[in-house]
């Protein structure tokens, strides 16, 4: 009787040990299914261009984040009853994504409809995000502008600076933490490298400038359309030159002309005082 008394006992603490244990699975956060919760990285971001995506961008050390994330993986489980791609980019490890959506807060939710983005801004719930695409109250919210759009030439342009800022980043704490040079050793090369790659810019865009439209110097017929332009300014000159010269004459003859008649009047003003002063002398 002891025996079976002790089997009774072991077999009810069994049964309660187990249904303790499926409560505490029950009451623990459901995680997303394996392959519902999509990670989008810069090889594969182009994928979102197409269908209907809700992405979440995020940082591990950012604490709304933390608090979003097992209500975003609650969210993932409904993908495929939704028909709708759900995501998440960690912009610690995708700057260039960062970049190119402009993430200015954390956590940042995108909607995506066939390469149109529109920017949530609900309540982060699981039932406001179903709601959100089940009753499609993405339609209300203006799209982000095609000139601010991922695909864009701009953003192209902005991922690329985020990209190259985090490498210069990386750069730095290689150099000071393990290469041990101090800061301003680190700034100074960077200075220099600055410096250097502007002056190779600037070269490579006047050679390739003047390959493109070549200065008309080191033309073949410039000299030959140089010649008669020289050769008509010097027509000019002398043409100039001669109506000087005949301007000159002209005014010396007026003046010539002038001396003259003077001389004339003056003869005659002499001639008539002799003549009035002959009869004089005679009486």
């Amino acid at each position: 009787m002891a025996c079976a008394y002790t089997r009774r006992e072991m077999t009810a603490g069994v049964c309660l040990f187990s249904a303790l244990i499926s409560a505490c699975v029950m009451l623990q956060p459901s995680s997303a299914k394996p392959g519902n919760l999509r990670v989008i990285t810069d090889g594969n971001w182009e994928d979102i261009l197409t269908g209907e995506w809700m992405i979440e961008f995020f940082a591990p050390w950012c604490p709304a984040c933390q608090q979003l994330q097992p209500v975003w993986n609650e969210f993932a489980e409904w993908s495929e009853d939704l028909g709708v791609n759900i995501a998440k980019v960690d912009v610690t490890e995708q700057p260039g994504l960062s970049g190119r959506f402009i993430i200015t807060a954390l956590p940042t939710i995108y909607h995506c409809k066939d390469g149109v983005f529109r920017q949530y801004q609900g309540v982060r719930s699981k039932n406001e995000f179903l709601s959100f695409i089940d009753e499609k109250k993405w339609q209300s919210i203006e799209p982000v502008s095609s000139w601010f759009g991922p695909s864009s030439f701009l953003m192209n342009v902005m991922s690329a600076l985020f990209k190259l800022s985090m490498f210069i980043r990386h750069c730095h704490n290689y150099l000071t933490e393990q290469l041990g040079i101090p800061v301003w050793g680190s700034y100074g090369i960077f200075a220099l490298a600055t410096l250097c790659s502007g002056l190779t810019l600037g070269l490579v865009l006047v050679f390739t400038a003047d390959f493109v439209f070549p200065s008309r110097r080191f033309t073949p017929d410039y000299y030959h359309k140089k010649q008669p332009a020289g050769q008509a300014r010097l027509l000019q000159q002398s043409e100039d030159e001669q109506e000087a010269d005949g301007e000159e004459e002209d005014d010396e003859d007026e003046y010539g002309g002038k001396a003259e008649e003077w001389r004339r009047v003056g003869s005659a003003d002499a001639l008539r005082r002799r003549g009035v002063d002959v009869p004089e002398e005679d009486t």
